[in-house]
């Protein structure tokens, strides 16, 4: 696959994750312009992550079915109307209506990624599905900073009029410049969507989703809980204080683009496990918030390497063992992700409020303690893919 195309599927993740996730860093100043409470503020990011779930059991299983690179050039127009509607929004509703309908289409995420795995040659499919995927963390992480920046100059509005330009300039470009996507005779779709169902027979699915619940958990444990103790004594940081953070994150999941290189050297069941023990590792750094920043730094850096280096680990598995509905499989693997955000998000504020930062560190840790122990008891049912043989015969080791 040539760079150029890796670099364009990649921004496609990246725009459509952050129209879900925009709305973080700037709840307050959304809340203040259409009269949202402050004790519902956090729906105007739950009814997009809600949008996102209905739309990985109904929408990403079409890409088994129709033309991916057409799909992928269709749900972003959609993203960009759903961008649209919020940032014309009069009042709350209408802004609960356009997220919760881009955050439908948002979805066109692990299409973009099945599509990646489809048209790459498999000894290259490792290391181009982590380039792709690192397109998530661009998005979810960039646009704490970007949003805040934008807000600041010319208002929330604009961050979502931004966020519909290029949805449309993407989406646009996805149908000029992607290479084809030849097509298999189409499967029904109910036989698809009721496909999704069947892979939860699948032992190496179901430790593989158990790994991604756990490790995005984690990972939703700290980068929603983590502004709590920065905004408290001693440190006291601002919102675009604590957003500079996201660039630690970047740092550590670009790196792990490497992940996908040994993951088509065979090594992709090690590779996941060696990231959940240094998931664990980084909670002892992280922990260390009240006293020392840097050791912060350095734990979220390697928090963030071991989530994105599992995640393409996991990805990579899947799409060797099930090539005839790789957004099927993508699709149903990406549901345990978004309920481990969700549950890491919603049970860290409680475990702060009662236990402080060290209730959140634990449970965070303790979410990647589980992670782990899903891996060991997966290990039995997968084994590392190896270079050069076929895909049933690699999916049997």
């Amino acid at each position: 696959m040539y760079l150029k195309t890796k670099i364009l599927l990649a921004a496609i993740c990246a725009v459509a994750v952050a129209s879900v996730y925009a709305a973080q860093p700037i709840l307050t100043e959304i809340g203040r312009d259409l009269g949202v409470a402050p004790d519902a503020l956090g729906w105007l990011v739950s009814v997009g992550q809600l949008g996102y779930l209905v739309g990985l059991v109904v929408l990403v299983p079409l890409g088994d079915r129709l033309d991916r690179r057409r799909l992928i050039a269709f749900h972003l127009g959609l993203v960009g109307i759903g961008m649209i509607v919020v940032a014309a929004a009069p009042m709350a509703w209408a802004a609960y209506a356009g997220l919760a309908f881009s955050g439908l289409f948002a979805v066109v995420v692990q299409t973009t990624v099945a599509y990646a795995a489809a048209v790459s040659d498999p000894a290259e499919r490792g290391r181009n599905l982590g380039f792709v995927t690192s397109g998530v963390v661009v998005g979810i992480l960039g646009s704490r900073l970007i949003a805040g920046a934008l807000t600041d100059i010319w208002g929330w509005r604009s961050v979502y009029i931004s966020l519909a330009l290029l949805a449309v300039i993407l989406g646009t470009m996805a149908l000029l410049a992607l290479p084809s996507d030849a097509r298999r005779p189409a499967r029904p779709y109910t036989e698809l969507v009721s496909g999704l169902g069947r892979l939860l027979s699948d032992p190496v699915f179901v430790s593989r989703g158990a790994i991604a619940f756990f490790l995005f958990a984690s990972f939703g444990t700290l980068w929603s809980g983590m502004a709590l103790p920065l905004t408290s004594a001693p440190w006291h940081l601002t919102e675009t204080q604590i957003g500079l953070f996201g660039l630690a994150g970047l740092t550590g999941a670009l790196g792990a683009v490497r992940a996908g290189h040994w993951a088509d050297a065979g090594k992709a069941n090690r590779v996941t496990g060696l990231a959940l023990l240094a998931l664990v590792a980084s909670w002892a750094l992280i922990g260390q918030l009240p006293w020392s920043l840097t050791m912060v730094i350095v734990g979220i850096v390697v928090l963030d390497f071991a989530v994105q280096a599992a995640h393409v680990s996991n990805q990579h598995i899947l799409t060797v063992l099930h090539p005839d509905r790789v957004s099927t499989a993508i699709g149903g693997y990406m549901i345990f992700y978004s309920l481990g955000s969700a549950v890491g998000a919603a049970t860290t504020t409680l475990a702060f409020s009662t236990s402080g930062w060290t209730g959140s560190v634990v449970l965070g840790a303790a979410f990647a303690a589980a992670g782990l122990a899903a891996w060991a008891l997966g290990t039995l049912s997968v084994r590392d893919t190896r270079r050069g043989e076929s895909e049933p015969a690699r999916a049997s080791r």
